[in-house]
């Protein structure tokens, strides 16, 4: 692993940390996403900082970043466009939408209609965009970074389990503690904005660090480890729907940014318990049973951890 990427990843969380004060395990864990490829759920309360997170690390690394706000008059071809006839040029040219960038803001994604939600489910999953029968790509890197309000907050509705699924990890950011809430105070009433947070690296160096992390080895046991907690999420009783393949991918590729973030190019099962709840937690949907008796997900999760035997994998 070249140190020059591990030194790059920390100088973004650095800049990230000077406007999202006392949530470093939070800043750790939106990199490793954003290194792994994968897209961002932030599930919290409003403000906690759900879209400062977001758009602090866009001003670190330097991408060009659109926010929208998901209301419920927002229609799909906000954000991906549409096509206009030009009169000049006698033919229809495509106005691109919100999505043409390097990271999109969805804030409050739950606020919005279904159809406008699955306007994104082609984008997340395969980095394009279809309009009017043409396909196009996305600009490289792309992240999505969606935040949410609770369910049963004023004008929320459930996110389909196939949206949810789109998203590598769901992370909460919860209240600072006293100390961090008094230094989150001091800083704002002193003039301390998003313009402060300086870029430390260029949008194309994150494609770079991005490949680096593709390389971290993962041992057949570390695989082995990762498909039999996905499949104990299917088999636990409580349990109605359990990761999907596409969880078990994020989960290697999860594995593989905590292990790069740790400073090793290979992944120990450690790394797979540290991420595991972020990857695994939005998928799962618990049966009657588990409602009935008040269990949370949380618990089910340590259960599935506690149920498959950790490998011992030899560095």
């Amino acid at each position: 692993m070249e140190e020059k990427y591990f030194q790059e990843a920390y100088a973004v969380m650095d800049e990230v940390k000077k406007v999202v004060i006392g949530k470093d395990e939070c800043v750790k864990l939106a990199m490793a996403a954003i290194l792994a490829g994968g897209h961002i759920l932030i599930d919290d309360i409003p403000g906690v900082g759900k879209t400062t997170l977001a758009m602090a690390f866009a001003g670190a690394m330097e991408l060009e970043d659109h926010r929208m706000q998901f209301t419920p008059d927002v229609l799909p071809a906000d954000i991906l466009g549409f096509s206009m006839y030009d009169k000049n040029q006698g033919s229809f040219i495509y106005q691109p939408g919100a999505i043409m960038c390097n990271l999109f803001l969805a804030d409050e994604i739950n606020r919005t209609s279904p159809k406008t939600q699955s306007a994104l489910l082609e984008v997340m999953e395969e980095g394009n965009v279809t309009v009017d029968g043409v396909t196009r790509r996305v600009p490289e890197p792309f992240v999505v970074i969606a935040t949410e309000n609770p369910v049963g907050s004023v004008g929320t509705q459930l996110l389909p389990e196939s949206q949810l699924d789109r998203f590598m990890i769901c992370m909460t950011m919860g209240y600072p503690d006293a100390d961090n809430e008094i230094a989150i105070a001091k800083g704002k009433s002193n003039g301390l904005q998003l313009s402060d947070v300086r870029g430390v690296i260029p949008a194309q160096e994150l494609v770079m660090m991005r490949s680096e992390v593709e390389n971290v080895y993962l041992h057949d046991e570390i695989y082995a480890y990762i498909v039999e907690l996905a499949r104990a999420t299917r088999e636990h009783s409580l349990v109605e729907l359990g990761m999907s393949p596409r969880g078990t991918i994020a989960l290697a590729k999860m594995s593989k940014a905590a292990a790069f973030l740790s400073g090793r190019d290979f992944a120990v099962p450690n790394d797979v318990v540290e991420v595991f709840g972020a990857v695994a937690g939005h998928r799962l949907v618990l049966n009657s049973k588990a409602r009935v008796g008040h269990v949370s997900i949380e618990t089910v999760l340590q259960q599935t951890l506690e149920s498959v035997r950790k490998p011992k994998v030899r560095k």
